[in-house]
């Protein structure tokens, strides 16, 4: 009898791993895996971009209406939401370099808890006069820091100081003079301090900081370049 020869069955299906080497890598494979991961880089860059634009939008609605500061000082609620806002937005700046050639320019104030600033703001009538901008003018590369408040329309108060990079987001300073000026008149003041704060969010238009006492500070660009 002839043997008959067994052929082993040719299935139609194809072979899910048409490379028989599993250590060889499939190109395939990989294309897919970095396109997945690019598709999932720019929607975690979009969603942390929508998130920051409305922590954004939350913090300046929130402060628009606080006198500088000066109303939220009677007002924990509205302070501790605040404080919320500025907490979301620093989430979104925490791996920013914020300090710096875009931390250079003449900053306006918009909002502190800084009380001897607001002390100022609020009896500037005292004096027969009334608190202008208050302004904080950087210059990273001179190392040069001066915060000024203006009393228009001829008044400035006005601190220098020193200022040194010392981290991604950390400012030190060191104040070294103070000068009161009116008109036709001048009276230097002593230097009274240092410390530090940390610009936790930096855009185009906005500042946020928080300092060694743990005050904040909400500040846009202004306008204008201010120059003794």
């Amino acid at each position: 009898m002839s043997k008959i020869l067994s052929l082993p069955a040719i299935s139609s299906r194809p072979n899910p791993n048409p490379n028989p080497n599993p250590d060889f890598p499939n190109p395939h494979r990989h294309r897919r895996t970095r396109a997945t991961t690019l598709t999932l880089t720019r929607s975690s860059l979009t969603d942390q971009s929508l998130s920051s634009a409305a922590a954004k939008r939350d913090l300046l609605d929130l402060i628009s209406d606080q006198d500088r500061g000066l109303r939220t000082q009677n007002d924990p609620s509205r302070l501790s939401k605040i404080v919320e806002a500025i907490d979301a937005l620093a989430v979104s700046g925490c791996d920013t370099v914020t300090t710096g050639p875009s931390l250079s320019g003449t900053w306006r104030l918009m909002w502190t808890t800084e009380k001897e600033q607001l002390f100022i703001i609020k009896n500037a009538y005292l004096f027969g006069t009334r608190t202008g901008d208050v302004l904080q003018v950087i210059d990273v590369d001179q190392g040069v820091l001066n915060n000024v408040i203006t009393f228009p329309p001829h008044g400035v108060f006005f601190v220098r100081s020193t200022v040194e990079i010392a981290s991604t987001q950390r400012v030190n300073f060191r104040f070294t003079s103070a000068v009161l000026r009116g008109e036709n008149w001048e009276l230097p003041l002593p230097p009274f301090g240092q410390g530090w704060f940390r610009s936790i969010y930096l855009d185009d238009g906005i500042r946020v900081a928080k300092d060694i006492r743990g005050d904040y500070l909400v500040v846009d660009r202004a306008p204008y370049e201010w120059k003794e």
